[in-house]
């Protein structure tokens, strides 16, 4: 497909790019914010999920980035998060085109719900490193796995779903927790898009047009966190969760 966009087009996708670049470094949920944009520029939706794909990896790569370079990261520990993440991203990518994803998307909204109200009714989750509730080895391995799958099969809520599971499961801190989830996500997000170019899904120039915004947005967000407390990450974390729920709600059940 030959997509030429607009003047006012192009703005519509830069802007959500850096909007979801800046939330997404923060907390997850950047896709909710551009794949409607994609698909209002009328991008039709198996090219705009591909499209997604390649400007949120620019964004995800440049919160990592910028996390690895704050000292946030354990690296040590990530490398079997990578590679099951990997191994997770490509069987969902493959199965979400021979398979149904509405019964993943109508659970989801309420997992999130669970997670929103447990973070919620904790006001010190997060705030400071715990002792870990599980193995570094079997959690990267199953994490690594089903969220990789999940990512790569539908998508939205994932870095919350990262953030959180190392929070609860792993003992860290919110603003660790976050640095790390980057990682993941980017991980996720390069294998997802490699097969999407692959099946021919990816319009490269406004997805490259969005890749600027995101790099600007990830860069500002990323910067944030390395700066401020774990408070000011929670308060992001329950607002972006929140409104996640909400639209999933509505595009599941009322939409």
């Amino acid at each position: 497909m030959v997509f030429e966009p607009t003047l006012t087009e192009l703005i519509i996708l830069l802007s959500a790019a850096l909007t979801a670049g800046f939330v997404d470094s923060i907390a997850g949920g950047g896709g909710l914010i551009t794949l409607p944009a994609l698909l209002a520029v009328g991008i039709p939706p198996h090219l705009a999920l591909g499209t997604n794909k390649l400007q949120a990896s620019f964004g995800s790569c440049t919160a990592a980035i910028r996390y690895t370079g704050s000292g946030l990261v354990i690296r040590d520990q990530l490398v079997k998060a990578v590679i099951f993440t990997f191994i997770g991203a490509l069987t969902g990518t493959v199965l979400i085109q021979i398979i149904p994803a509405d019964s993943l998307k109508r659970v989801i909204p309420f997992i999130l719900l669970a997670v929103f109200i447990y973070t919620l009714l904790s006001p010190d989750l997060g705030s400071i490193d715990r002792r870990a509730r599980m193995k570094i080895s079997m959690f990267y391995t199953l994490a690594g796995l089903t969220l990789g799958f999940y990512d790569g099969f539908f998508g939205p809520g994932t870095g919350s779903f990262w953030t959180i599971a190392l929070v609860i499961l792993m003992g860290y801190n919110l603003k660790s927790a976050t640095a790390n989830t980057k990682i993941v996500n980017f991980t996720s997000n390069i294998v997802s898009l490699i097969l999407f170019i692959i099946g021919g899904n990816v319009l490269f120039i406004p997805g490259l047009i969005m890749a600027t915004g995101q790099i600007a947005g990830a860069w500002m967000g990323s910067h944030l966190v390395i700066r401020q407390g774990t408070k000011f990450i929670r308060i992001f974390f329950l607002a972006v969760v929140a409104l996640t729920i909400i639209k999933l709600f509505y595009q599941e059940f009322l939409g």
